[in-house]
């Protein structure tokens, strides 16, 4: 997710469901293809600021070494409202140039699949002319990992990526599985939060039966490089779950295309 990519079309959310298939004990088991990956992440939204035709705001990358770089970078918001603080703050700047003070104007929080953005990035990886996406966690969220982090004794000063949540039996046990869906397609799935409360939701429904449960922090691109990387059969039922605000930014869309994404009774 931190590589270098060129993307400049109007995205929106698409609907899709992330109900993952469980695999046969006695099926092989491989790593998930680009595309099982994207599906995944295609239910989580993020906020891009940009022009009324849908380009991002950007800015050039800095020398590297004293040599001009050709690639530039833009914000990937996990906050529609953070992103559209942004906004505003930077309109309040005053500036001389009537051309750039109207531009900021039309400025706007744009919506996308994060999946089809780590498409992108794996398409254009290797090309030379680039665009970097600097993912913006959100606030409170870095807050809660760090925290975590430090009560389990490590020696944090700052986490530089976006926080996911695991939550588990045991730190030496596996990942507490969730159902989804009716009793008619019920599925099992093992449930990556994007927010901590979550996390500490589904926790606190496991602790009097398994006291030792415990939330992992794990950012997402350990995730990402574990799906795309590792051939465990659990891999394949990982399911991603929005932040709360995300969650009902997908609630408002048409009801046509708005996936079922709150998260579910624990097992």
């Amino acid at each position: 997710m931190k590589s270098l990519v060129r993307w400049g079309t109007t995205l929106a959310i698409v609907g899709s469901t992330l109900l993952a298939t469980v695999t046969s004990g006695i099926a092989p088991v491989i790593a998930l293809s680009e595309q099982q990956i994207k599906s995944k992440l295609d239910n989580i939204p993020v906020w891009l600021i940009t022009n009324p035709q849908g380009l991002p705001l950007s800015r050039p990358l800095p020398e590297q070494n004293g040599k001009k770089t050709t690639g530039s970078v833009t914000g990937v918001y996990m906050s529609k409202q953070e992103a559209q603080a942004f906004i505003s703050d930077l309109q309040k700047v005053k500036d001389k140039d009537p051309k750039m003070t109207q531009m900021v104007k039309s400025l706007q929080v744009t919506p996308v699949p994060l999946g089809v953005i780590f498409q992108q990035v794996q398409k254009t990886k290797n090309e030379p002319n680039r665009l970097l996406f600097a993912f913006k966690p959100v606030d409170k969220e870095i807050k809660a990992a760090m925290d975590l982090l430090k009560k389990s004794g490590q020696q944090v000063k700052q986490f530089t990526s976006v926080p996911t949540y695991l939550v588990r039996f045991a730190p030496d046990k596996s990942y507490v599985p969730i159902k989804l869906g009716d009793q008619k397609a019920e599925q099992e799935v093992v449930p990556v939060f994007f927010s901590m409360q979550d996390a500490q939701n589904l926790l606190n429904q496991v602790k009097p039966k398994f006291p030792k449960a415990d939330i992992q922090v794990v950012d997402v691109d350990g995730i990402l490089n574990t799906l795309q990387e590792k051939n465990d059969p659990w891999l394949d039922r990982v399911v991603f779950f929005p932040n709360p605000e995300a969650r009902q930014y997908i609630q408002n869309l048409p009801k046509q295309s708005a996936p079922s994404s709150a998260p579910a009774k624990k097992k």
